[in-house]
């Protein structure tokens, strides 16, 4: 009985001390309301500064073209959600609690215990969110869904290339066709004609996916690959080149039905050692190919169908011609003129758009004086293609209007295709193409200038990013065979064979040297060339070796570039050109890091 009755006080006692707990409780939160409040928008206040700061970021990130997680977007909704709503709640609460009771002597205790609990909860909420908002990230990037851009000028609905794009369209849509190839001389207008292929393709939703790269005839693997992955929205992470090509071949799988789009072969490339997949049971991969030579498309590459393009008819050519001359070339006497400098561009697409260009809205005497100029023989000559249009290009290049427009196009013709606008701003830095002009964003807006005017020549145009530019193959090589000329330039590429090195009075008159990718035994003891200002040579060939007293009598030279080489050990005579401050830019198999770390040539530039 005594412990029956001992348990009943026991549990009397547990509920009144409960019982007054809660009281208490109760009571706290009518006296110190409003510090519960304080507490509260002190909070609020805090995650306001939280919220701003991720506005921030998602706003950077959004300028980049990132995406923001959905977790961070909802995160902020609920933010708004507090700040606004339950915000304005406790202060309509408050509001209510500063009423008074009884005739306005006390105070209104229901609101203000109700004002107190709502603070308390909706703070507790606050710290919720703030432990929420601590993102180690907010945005990623995108993969954009590959797209070519081709511009919709650039393509010409003659007649004569009706048929043969018609052909072309139907090869593309053939699931038994994985190859096609087109075909004709340079300039003729294939890079043109498949890029209208491609802009039907990507209308009529024929392929999941379209992507494209140039290879020309200096074919650059990793180019290729970079090409490609800039339009698939594909970052390599591998540093191996079986890595890249695994990563690629991969990525490509994903795409069910997808058109490989390489313009300019001029020579087998392995597509499985690009990355290029034919397809299997799962995948439909067509590959277009653009080349020079039908034997490449159909022997080499194995096309399944191959499509040649001539040139333009007569009547289309004048027309074409008129089209960009304007409608003054049939006034005041002037067709009979202006009939016998289009002749002169042989049908080619690319040398009437050049000509016309150049001679539009010009009075008589100027196109009899460039009719004049274009019987001159020329001094490029192309097998396959006419004199006359080599004349054409070169007198387009004679009436740029400053020797510098002259110079940035010669430098652009050196440097290939698809060429990065800040490369060609640290050539034009290094060799100091402009002259009053030293600082780099000064040398930046006069490139951007003259590269402009440039494509407005038609002798530059733009490349499958708003970073580069291209040149078209015949323009390309007209611009090395003048810079060429009184041997001031020496220019190999990747088809060009050198067994023995030029005597040395031709070597001295030198100014720039360009080797990409050429077949070459060796390299000089010792390059005699004091009037060097340019040294570029690109090699896949990682065993070929720069000699240790090779730069020592290149006592002007302003630009180097190495890619692909050893310089493990470095030859001693590059620590020769620290004096002169040579720009080096050097992407090679290194060893000597520490070497070239201390060494003052080392001078990659701040907007390199």
């Amino acid at each position: 009985m005594e412990v029956t009755m001992g348990s009943a006080s026991n549990l009397v006692t547990g509920v009144i001390g409960y019982l007054l707990q809660k009281i208490k409780r109760n009571f706290s939160y009518v006296c110190h309301h409003r510090t519960m409040v304080l507490d509260f928008e002190k909070k609020v206040e805090m995650m306001k500064d939280k919220r701003d700061r991720v506005l921030l970021d998602v706003d950077a990130a959004q300028k980049n073209c990132e995406t923001i997680y959905p977790d961070v977007n909802h995160w902020l909704m609920k933010v708004d959600d507090m700040i606004i709503s339950e915000l304005n709640k406790v202060k309509g609460l408050e509001d209510e609690a500063k009423k008074k009771c009884f005739i306005s002597l006390c105070p209104n205790v229901k609101a203000c215990y109700q004002l107190s609990k709502k603070a308390e909860e909706d703070a507790g909420a606050v710290d919720e969110l703030l432990q929420q908002g601590g993102f180690d990230k907010i945005s990623y990037l995108d993969i954009p869904p590959p797209v070519v851009h081709v511009p919709p000028k650039d393509f010409e609905d003659f007649d004569s290339r009706k048929l043969v794009f018609n052909k072309i369209m139907e090869a593309v849509k053939d699931p038994n066709l994985n190859i096609v190839g087109v075909y004709g001389m340079p300039g003729v207008g294939k890079t043109t004609l498949v890029k209208e292929v491609i802009r039907q393709v990507e209308e009529d939703k024929l392929f999941d996916s379209v992507v494209m790269a140039v290879v020309t005839h200096t074919p650059d693997i990793k180019n290729i690959q970079d090409q490609l992955a800039d339009t698939l929205g594909l970052t390599f992470k591998e540093p191996s080149m079986s890595g890249r090509v695994s990563r690629l071949c991969q990525r490509l799988k994903k795409e069910k039905k997808i058109l490989v789009v390489l313009d300019d072969i001029w020579t087998r490339l392995d597509l499985m050692e690009v990355g290029i997949p034919l397809g299997d049971e799962d995948q439909v991969c067509t590959i277009l190919l653009t080349s020079r030579n039908s034997n490449v498309l159909k022997k080499d590459m194995d096309a399944k169908k191959s499509f040649s393009i001539g040139v333009l008819e007569h009547k289309e050519a004048w027309d074409f011609f008129k089209k960009i001359a304007g409608d003054g070339v049939e006034s005041h006497g002037l067709p009979s003129i202006a009939i016998e400098v289009a002749k002169r561009c042989g049908g080619l697409p690319i040398a009437i758009r050049t000509l016309a260009t150049s001679l539009k809205n010009e009075p008589p005497f100027a196109w009899e004086d460039a009719l004049q100029q274009l019987n001159r023989p020329p001094s490029s000559n192309f097998k396959g293609v006419p004199a006359a249009v080599c004349s054409s290009i070169e007198w387009s290049y004679d009436r740029l209007p400053s020797e510098e427009h002259k110079q940035t196009f010669l430098l652009c013709g050196l440097m290939g295709h698809n060429v990065l606008f800040d490369d060609l701003l640290v050539y034009a830095k290094g060799l100091g193409l402009f002259h009053g002009i030293n600082t780099v964003e000064k040398t930046r807006i006069r490139l951007l200038t003259v590269v402009s005017h440039l494509k407005a020549s038609c002798l530059l145009v733009d490349s499958y990013s708003n970073q580069r530019f291209d040149m078209q193959d015949l323009i390309c090589d007209v611009a090395i065979s003048i810079a060429s000329k009184g041997n001031h330039v020496f220019a190999l590429r990747a088809q060009d064979v050198l067994e023995d090195w030029p005597d040395g009075d031709i070597m001295k008159r030198w100014d720039m040297i360009s080797l990409q990718n050429a077949n070459i035994s060796m390299l000089p003891d010792l390059l005699r060339c004091p009037n060097l200002v340019c040294f570029e040579m690109l090699s896949e060939d990682p065993s070929m070796k720069i000699p240790a007293n090779f730069f020592k009598e290149m006592k002007n030279l302003k630009v180097l570039y190495l890619s692909g080489m050893n310089l493990s050990p470095l030859p001693s005579s590059i620590s020769l050109l620290a004096n002169l401050g040579t720009l080096c830019l050097i992407d090679c198999v290194l060893r000597d890091i520490a070497l070239l770390g201390s060494s003052r040539i080392w001078r990659f530039l701040a907007f390199r």
